[in-house]
Formats: C-alpha cells, structure tokens, sequence
C-alpha cells in the first residue's frame, strides 16, 4: 500500500511540476520580495497591480463605551443592519439587527430606489444614534471624510446609476427625504478594513503589537496598518500618523501562474483581472480543480472512464471539492447525502483513480497556502511588527475558504511558521472574530 501511494504522489508532482502548477516551486522569500515591492510602488502612486488605498482610517483612537452607532454591512446578497455599542470592558452589544436582500439582487434598481431602499431598512434605527458605520464591500474610493465614491458593483448587484456615486452623502440625502432630520454622519469601509478593527476590539485584553485584516472566502483581501510617512502618493498627511491601508491583495500579478491557471482566467468575466484572487479564492477553486483534473486525464493520469466522467461534468463548485476531499468514499455515517461528483467520478473509475484524484486536489490546496503565507508574511514585514515573541502581531482572518476548505489553515500555519517565524523572526496569531463585520464598522463609525 505505501509502494502505491508513493507511486501515485510522484505521479502527480511530475504532472504539477509539468503545467507550472507545483507548490515546492514557489519560493516564499523571494516572492514575498516581489509582493514587497508591488506594495512600495502601489504607495507611492507608481505602476503596481496592488491598489495600497488609503482609508484615512486609523486604529489609535479608544472606543467609546455605552454610545450607540448605527452599522450596515452590504457587501453579497445579504444586507445586515444593527445598533452596536460597547461595554465599558470593550464588548460589544448587536442590538436590534436585522438582515434583507441586498438593493439591486432582485433586479435592477435605479439610483434614487437604491438608497431609498438602504434608508428604508434602517429607518428604524436611526432614532437610537447619529452616526453610521456603513461597511460596503464593492470597488470604492476611499476619501479623506470618510465618504466612498462607488467605482464599480460586482456580486450580481445591478444598479448602474449608482457607480460614481458618493455613497455616504446620498444615503443622507435619501435619509432626509424620508423626513429624519438632525446631524448624521457616515463612515464608508471595506469588510477587510473591518475584520481588522474587529481583532483590535475582540482581544482589547491582549498586548498585540499590530493588526492584519485577512479575508479568503469567495474572494481575498488583505489591509494593515501603515505610516502616513509613506503613503507618499496622497501629500498632506500627517507624517506622525498612521492609517490602515485596504491592499487589494487579489489583483498581485507578480506569482507564477500555470497552464490551468491561464485557462480558468480566460473564463471569466474578466480575463487578466485579479489574477492571484483567481488562483486562491472559493470563486475560482472548483473551477480550477476541475481544470486540472481534466488535464490531469489529458496526460493519462486517470483511468479511461475516470476521464469520461470528468468530460461530462458540467462544473465543480469549491463545497463539493471541500466535501470530496471529506468523504473521499461518499460516506458521512450514517446520513443520507447527496452524492458527490468526484466521488461519482472515482467509482466510474479503477485502480489509483480516488488517490489521484485525491493528491491533485491537495496539491492545489498546498500552492494556495505558500501563495496565503507569501500573502500574509507581506502583510506583517511591511507593517514592521511582530519582533518580540511577547506582543506577537494578530492577523485576523475571516471567509469560509480559509476556516473550511480541509487543510488549508493548518498548511498556512506551517509555512508562516517556518517562514515568516523562523527565517525572519516575526511573531504572530492567527484568530477569528465572531460578526467581525458588524464590529469593525462600529468601531470605525465611532472612532473615525
């Protein structure tokens, strides 16, 4: 058994290796080089394919406790409101929430529908406090008032009118026209930027020398926090300050793309477009998955009828990959489920077929973990935190593809470890927070 499955993973190293898709083949130090460098430029307003927007956004403030802000999350196809305050201990309370479908999911909407729409299903909280809190997870320039310009929607949101929009200032408008005077004010952030301050809040205990905001889920998004010193692109700053700066980290251009990675790309939407979130994120795994399975077959990895079956799958989504790799047999005790298509794909199939199946998979799952490590290990040396094992650096990390794609964590884990902690001494905590969303656009709304 041990002769075969060695035979079988040398098989497919052979075949990552041979489609420019092998993890071992990317060197962490030196990419975190080029991710270094793309971060330098993108600050100082030079060709990069990292964004580094300014949120004028900063983490020194202390959060008031006992006030009410008013917080909305729109960011998918759910709308989350509420009225958030904090404890004197620095807990925070979710009050009155509530959740709808996002303004411009069900069809399309015109600008006016829009923010009337968001107004209408916060009207009831408006009597609980004056400030907002609005986390608005679509392409936005930040301002230096706190205020969005909405540059695009993505996520099947179709409201044209509203891109180019200043997303604080007309949803005051659509406020007042329903009648709700008084001074009010918004604060526009990012889910990344939130999840950030969220970390911040949850362990206000713990001695940590900085935070990372961290997302992979259907997408990925990194922010931390930087000196204005060097937010050379934007002049006028105060130098002495610093600010979280949203990275854009899924538009790097700069890791080694494979053959399959080349081909999913051309699929979509929009080809050359955030090529690292393409080779990372739930979005695009299954697709990728399913690419390399098929040219996997191509190269007589898998049996004839394995080959066939996976010709005829129509698509593969990220949850059945995740479940596959599971339930490789199709079984979850006693429950009855319903079944899994590479496991149908496997039982059409003979010999070393679920194996290989099985450590393609894997493979991907290990790239995507160097490409994270090379991600975050960016993050905390660019920040210049985490020197002392005693006030490691806290990256809070959200999205379901990070939590829950089998694996993917504790490989992350391993290569930051080795990595960022034992080649560069830099010290660090990975951790979730719980409505990290709703609690980061509270504390921006308080303390911005």
């Amino acid at each position: 058994m041990t002769a075969a499955f060695n035979g079988v993973r040398a098989k497919v190293k052979d075949f990552l290796k041979q489609v420019g898709m092998d993890p071992d083949g990317i060197d962490i130090g030196s990419h975190v080089g080029f991710f270094l460098e793309e971060m330098e430029r993108g600050l100082e307003g030079a060709p990069s394919s990292l964004q580094m927007i300014p949120t004028y956004i900063e983490v020194e403030p202390e959060i008031p406790s006992d006030t009410p802000v008013i917080v909305i999350d729109a960011g998918g196809t759910n709308f989350r409101a509420a009225v958030v305050r904090f404890t004197a201990e620095g807990a925070p309370v979710i009050e009155r929430f509530s959740r709808r479908p996002m303004p411009g999911t069900e069809g399309e909407v015109s600008k006016d529908e829009f923010f009337d729409l968001i107004a209408g299903y916060i009207e009831g909280l408006l009597g609980e406090a004056s400030d907002i809190g609005f986390c608005f997870s679509y392409p936005t320039e930040i301002l230096p008032d706190h205020d969005g310009r909405l540059v695009r929607f993505v996520k099947q949101v179709k409201a044209k009118q509203v891109e180019g929009s200043l997303i604080g200032q007309c949803l005051l408008e659509a406020i007042r026209a329903r009648g709700h005077g008084g001074a009010r004010r918004v604060v526009i952030l990012n889910d990344t930027v939130a999840t950030l301050l969220a970390g911040r809040a949850a362990f206000a205990d713990r001695a940590f020398d900085g935070y990372v905001g961290f997302i992979l889920g259907t997408g990925t998004n990194c922010c931390y926090i930087e000196k204005n010193l060097n937010v050379k692109k934007k002049p006028g700053l105060d130098p002495d300050r610093h600010q979280i700066i949203n990275v854009e980290s899924g538009g790097f251009s700069r890791a080694p793309r494979g053959s399959v990675d080349l081909e999913v790309d051309g699929a979509t939407v929009d080809p050359g477009s955030y090529p690292f979130e393409k080779m990372i994120s739930g979005a695009y795994f299954g697709p990728l998955c399913l690419g390399m399975l098929r040219a996997a077959a191509g190269e007589g990895l898998l049996s004839g009828p394995c080959a066939l079956e996976l010709k005829k799958l129509p698509a593969l989504q990220t949850h059945e990959v995740n479940e596959f790799l599971l339930y490789p047999d199709g079984k979850r005790g006693r429950a009855a489920v319903k079944e899994n298509p590479l496991v149908l794909v496997a039982r059409r199939g003979s010999g070393d077929d679920l194996e290989t199946l099985f450590h393609i998979v894997d493979g991907l799952i290990e790239r995507a973990a160097v490409l994270t490590a090379v991600n975050l290990s960016s993050m905390v040396l660019k920040s210049g935190r985490g020197h002392n094992p005693c006030f490691p650096l806290c990256i809070t990390a959200e999205g379901s593809t990070f939590h829950g794609l089998k694996g993917l964590k504790a490989k992350v884990c391993f290569h930051l470890t080795r990595y960022l902690t034992g080649a560069r001494g830099r010290y660090y905590e990975i951790a979730g927070v719980e409505n990290a969303t709703l609690i980061g656009a509270a504390i921006a709304g308080l303390t911005n």
